[in-house]
This record gives C-alpha cells, sequence and structure tokens, in this order.
C-alpha cells in the first residue's frame, strides 16, 4: 500500500504486477478498435480507479497504427482536454491535441517529472500511445511520487515543503525552446501580460532575451484521495542533473547564471550536488520501466506519478495527449505561487 493511501475498491481487471515495471492490463483479442473502445468503455471507471490506485497503468493490445485511432481511445477515457503552457521541450503536431511525446535526441534520456509542474494550472492526466516501438531501450519511465516522497531524507523534505522551490529560465535560440516559442507569440507586451497573471517574474536583457523566475509548492496534495505527494522539477532542471561535460558547455556558454534551466530552494538558496543526488535516488528507486509494443498506451495520473524517457535506438513514435486540467489551487500546495524567492 502506498503511503496514506485511502482505500480503494476491488476491481475485476486482470492487472499483471510484476517487480520494476507498471502495472499492466493485458487485453483480450479484439477484432478491431470499435470493438476495444467499447470494451474499454465498460471498464472505464474500473480503470480510473486503478490509475488512483497505483499512479500509472500500461494497457496492452490496442489495435492502434495512427494518431486518429488514438484521439479516439483518448477521447474515450479523457473528459476534458488541457493545455500545453510553457513550454519546454520541442514536440511535433498531429492535430486534434495530439502530439509527439517529445522530439529530443534518442541518446538524450529524460528524467523523472511530472508535467507543467510549474504551471498553476496543470494536466491532471498524460495518455502516452505507441505507434511504432525503437529497436532497443526508449521506455517511458514513471515513478509514484508518493514512494518518492517517503525515499527522499525528512529534514530535506521539510525545507521543501516550507519554502517550496524556484525555477529560473533563460531563453536562448539554440539552447532549450525561444521565448517566442515557449509562450507561443512573438510580442514581448504578450509575455508580460501572462507572466504577470501567472506569477512569474521576468527580465528582459540586451537582443531582446528573456530571463524568468518562478516559485512553486514541492508538494501537493492529490484532490481526488487527499495523499501529500512529490510535485515538482527540482531535480530534472538542477544544474547537478546535467552531465558534467554539458555543464560545463553552458556555464561557458553561457555564464553561471545562464542556463536554459535551473532550480533552487523556494527562498533562493542554492541546491547543493548532494541535495540533488539524494533526490535523484529516490526517484531511481521508485522508477518502473517496460518496453514499448506497438498497440500499448500508457495511462499516467500526473500529480500521482512522474514520467521520463530511458535513451533509445532505432525509430521510436509515442504520441501523447493531455487531459483532467487541475489547478494548484485544488492541490493544497504548502507554499504560495510567487513571482521570485520569498522566505
Amino acid at each position: 500500500m502506498k503511503p496514506d493511501a485511502p482505500a480503494l475498491p476491488a476491481t475485476a481487471l486482470p492487472i499483471r504486477l510484476e517487480s520494476g515495471k507498471p502495472p499492466i492490463l493485458p487485453l483480450p483479442p479484439l477484432p478491431d478498435l470499435t470493438t476495444a473502445c467499447t470494451w474499454l468503455a465498460e471498464r472505464r471507471a474500473a480503470v480510473r480507479t486503478e490509475l488512483l490506485r497505483h499512479g500509472h497503468l500500461l494497457i496492452r493490445g490496442l489495435p492502434i497504427s495512427r494518431p486518429e485511432e488514438f484521439a479516439e481511445v483518448r477521447d474515450l477515457l479523457v473528459e476534458r482536454r488541457a493545455a500545453y503552457k510553457e513550454k519546454a521541450t520541442p514536440r511535433s503536431a498531429y492535430g486534434d491535441d495530439v502530439y509527439s511525446s517529445t522530439d529530443l535526441p534518442p541518446a538524450q534520456p529524460i528524467h523523472l517529472h511530472n508535467e507543467n509542474s510549474y504551471t498553476l494550472d496543470f494536466p491532471g492526466l498524460l495518455v502516452f500511445g505507441c505507434v511504432e516501438a525503437p529497436r532497443s531501450g526508449g521506455a517511458t519511465t514513471v515513478a509514484d511520487v508518493r514512494e518518492v516522497l517517503a525515499a527522499i531524507p525528512p529534514d530535506l523534505v521539510e525545507r521543501f515543503r516550507k519554502v517550496g522551490w524556484l525555477l529560473t529560465r533563460n531563453y536562448h535560440s539554440y539552447v532549450g525552446l525561444p521565448w517566442t516559442t515557449a509562450f507561443a507569440t512573438d510580442r514581448p507586451e504578450a509575455v508580460q501580460e501572462y507572466c504577470a497573471q501567472n506569477l512569474i517574474g521576468w527580465e528582459w536583457g540586451a537582443d531582446s532575451a528573456l530571463r524568468t523566475v518562478q516559485r512553486r509548492s514541492a508538494l501537493v496534495r492529490h484532490p481526488a484521495t487527499g495523499e501529500e505527494v512529490w510535485f515538482n522539477h527540482a531535480a530534472f532542471w538542477s544544474r547537478w542533473s546535467l552531465e558534467e561535460e554539458v555543464l560545463d558547455v553552458l556555464t561557458m556558454t553561457y555564464g553561471e547564471d545562464g542556463l536554459p534551466f535551473d532550480t533552487a530552494f523556494g527562498d533562493g538558496s542554492a541546491l547543493t550536488e548532494e541535495d540533488v543526488r539524494l533526490l535523484n535516488a529516490a526517484y531511481e528507486s521508485a522508477t518502473r520501466r517496460e518496453s514499448w509494443q506497438a498497440g500499448d498506451l500508457m495511462l499516467v495520473d500526473n500529480i500521482l506519478s512522474a514520467h521520463g524517457r530511458d535513451a533509445y535506438q532505432g525509430d521510436r513514435k509515442i504520441l501523447v495527449a493531455m487531459g483532467e486540467p487541475v489547478t494548484l489551487q485544488e492541490c493544497a500546495p504548502t507554499v504560495e505561487p510567487a513571482s521570485g524567492p520569498t522566505a
């Protein structure tokens, strides 16, 4: 049982549980997508119960081979779509709010994180679908952040609970996304208006360079279960999570204060390399992975689970859609959001 887990009703779903893997729901042989959707629709409530229990669920055996088929299943499982705001990684759009999971290079693994944990509202549900599985690697890793929280040293948890975490972004043209892409506008005044409305501090530099700062809660509670969870990008975007060679190149190019992403405690105090090592160790202890197969669908409760990506070889086409938007205030943050560090 997860820490502080509420009692959830048993379901009749044939969930397979194996150490080190996400829970897997194998579907019976289904002749076509219409039949598969009917099967899922009849079990939708049970699927959502299992998602609350485990934080993530891999459904195996769907006849999905195109983005429009993925979208049809998404519409069955997701009541409301959620927007992708303050963009941080490149994605391809397939239409109908379906995107590639990421277009970052295959050799680059992606650390575990909760989607849009730095915004004032975020998707409560992520849906991943495999159209083409890579030759090797490339799993969408997941970790129950109730377990992550339990694995972090209590004194470090209490410090984050008291002051939250701080995100600083510098928008460059060649590393990360430029601000025109991140904010979907080429008008500086539109960026400033968005930042003012969303409690983000901003500063313009030479040649329209942009730097933003925002403080957010590092711990929240799931609005449906009331469980406290670890919910942030503090380790993912810390300088101490970068490979040493990459950090050296970035600091040499942009300076110590010019990294595309960096994090700190919410009062502005620096995170140490040891702090971040402990956070990443907690994620690693809770990490689950399963190699993708064509037709797999992964549901991720974005508040109960972090997700990432292993490096891979070969072609890989994983689709993603976001839904069930949730506001930060619905999640009982331990600190109020702010546009800069505060005690």
